[in-house]
């Protein structure tokens, strides 16, 4: 049987580590915040100090190989990083993406945005 979008982050979600509203906030200084959310999306209010890298652009963002990477994320296998989306289902799937690339502390922000709103805390429109 063909796998589905659930069975995809259903096995993402099984191997890598999600980080929840309260903790991330406290540590948003200290943590590499990447929006993996359409630039749209970012646009529209995200995290304090996060760095826009849409999904489909993760891979190549983060090989530090590749000539059009993204300077501070292809440099950061060994940093803490915290990824997040509208829900954290696709921030599920780039964490386990950046894993495979070898990435050792890689987080996805548990509901992403909504649960972060949900709990009270704000987006920003400035730019990091």
């Amino acid at each position: 049987m063909p796998k589905t979008l659930g069975d995809f982050i259903r096995e993402a979600r099984a191997r890598i580590r999600e980080m929840d509203a309260d903790t991330a906030r406290e540590r948003l200084a200290e943590l590499l915040v990447i929006d993996v959310r359409e630039a749209e999306e970012f646009a529209s209010g995200h995290l304090p100090g996060a760095r826009s890298i849409p999904r489909g652009l993760l891979e190549a963002a983060a090989d530090p190989a590749y000539k059009e990477c993204d300077a501070r994320l292809s440099r950061a296998a060994a940093r803490e990083i915290l990824l997040y989306c509208s829900t954290g289902a696709r921030s599920a799937l780039a964490a386990s993406t950046l894993l495979d690339m070898g990435f050792e502390r890689v987080h996805s922000l548990a509901g992403g945005t909504e649960l972060w709103l949900a709990e009270g805390y704000e987006l920003t429109r400035e730019s990091s």
